[in-house]
């Protein structure tokens, strides 16, 4: 989930038509606590509010920390391994370029490139903990970090003995520009084929914005829990034909209601929808939206189906949500949540120790 799935239709919001529901008024409802909620604590990129996104380290304190689920993204490279970053295109922001991997590597200097244009050697030889992410003070940052494997994440888990906990992998297969990843059925295959052979399948699930990418997932294993991922914009509700990102369903086809569209995708248990509008808003900010509100959690639950937002950090907005309805929220800042969670005494998610050595 990120930022760049939002950011181009936030310009055009006022001029969108948002169904009636999610033009409800941002005041927060009254709060309740919720007791023996099993709630799904996702940590987001390993909790990137809290360590350098995407690190062993990251996941590691998740699991120590207490959390239901790790959230993260996956891309392939040119020689087809699958490495956990957010990011098609290496940003220079996270990663800075420590040498080419053999002298007059044509494909030098590697940050600006694609991963699906970079061999997993050529990606580490990038430093993505050289510095503190922007606008996340207490990221602890892990200097020196190599990009790490997926295969290094599931085995992670292995280590800690973490059985409770679910890891929610996103298949960032980028269908409104599909030339920036590599092609959707090598992509979906070869994640499939890491989570295979990791012997904890049955604690993943399956995400995309890709609905075509959970399509091909479901023909590889029908019994892995999808989940649906969208922000509005991506359903392009009234333009012409099917949207790219919907595997081709047409959400026209279901007058524009995400839940009907998205329960159509066979496999799909979840849906995660962006929390609201502008992404970065809170529940305290003038014109705030909620995208997921009552009605749709309502209708999500008469089919079946949970509901779990990203990426809300907001302690306020995370509470309004939670009196909503949702089954769950995927944060930057698990221990935000963990505390709200203790407060309104619902169930924590366990925590794991460290694999002795």
């Amino acid at each position: 989930m990120s930022l760049r799935h939002a950011v181009a239709g936030l310009a055009l919001l006022p001029a969108l038509a948002f169904p009636a529901t999610a033009q409800a008024a941002a005041t927060p409802p009254e709060h309740r606590p919720v007791r023996g909620t099993a709630f799904d604590l996702q940590a987001h990129r390993g909790g990137l509010g809290l360590t350098t996104e995407g690190s062993l380290e990251g996941f590691g304190k998740a699991l120590r920390l207490g959390v239901s689920t790790l959230e993260l993204d996956t891309q392939v490279t040119k020689d087809r391994r699958v490495v956990v970053t957010h990011d098609r295109q290496v940003s220079a922001q996270k990663c800075k370029d420590t040498g080419p991997l053999t002298a007059g590597d044509p494909m030098y200097p590697y940050v600006g490139k694609y991963i699906k244009d970079l061999t997993l050697a050529q990606i580490k030889r990038m430093d993505c903990g050289y510095q503190q992410l922007p606008g996340f003070p207490h990221q602890q940052q892990i200097k020196g970090f190599r990009m790490v494997e997926l295969r290094d994440v599931l085995n992670l888990v292995r280590s800690y003995r973490a059985e409770r906990v679910r890891l929610n992998i996103e298949t960032k297969v980028e269908a409104g520009a599909p030339e920036q990843t590599a092609p959707r059925e090598l992509f979906v295959r070869r994640v499939f084929e890491e989570i295979r052979r990791s012997g904890i399948e049955k604690q993943v699930s399956v995400q995309s914005f890709d609905w075509g990418a959970l399509k091909e997932m479901h023909e590889l294993a029908p019994s892995y829990p999808l989940v649906a991922l969208t922000n509005y914009d991506f359903l392009q509700v009234g333009k012409p034909g099917a949207s790219p990102w919907l595997g081709g369903i047409d959400a026209d086809d279901y007058d524009g209601d995400f839940v009907r569209a998205a329960d159509a995708v066979p496999g799909v248990t979840t849906l995660s929808p962006n929390y609201g509008f502008p992404q970065s808003g809170t529940v305290a900010d003038p014109g705030f939206r909620f995208y997921p509100d009552k009605k749709m959690i309502h209708d999500a639950h008469r089919r079946g189906l949970k509901v779990v937002p990203w990426t809300c950090d907001d302690p306020a907005t995370i509470e309004a949500l939670m009196d909503m309805g949702v089954d769950g929220i995927i944060t930057d800042y698990p221990d935000r949540v963990r505390d709200i969670m203790t407060a309104r005494g619902m169930r924590l998610p366990a925590s794991y120790r460290p694999p002795s050595h």
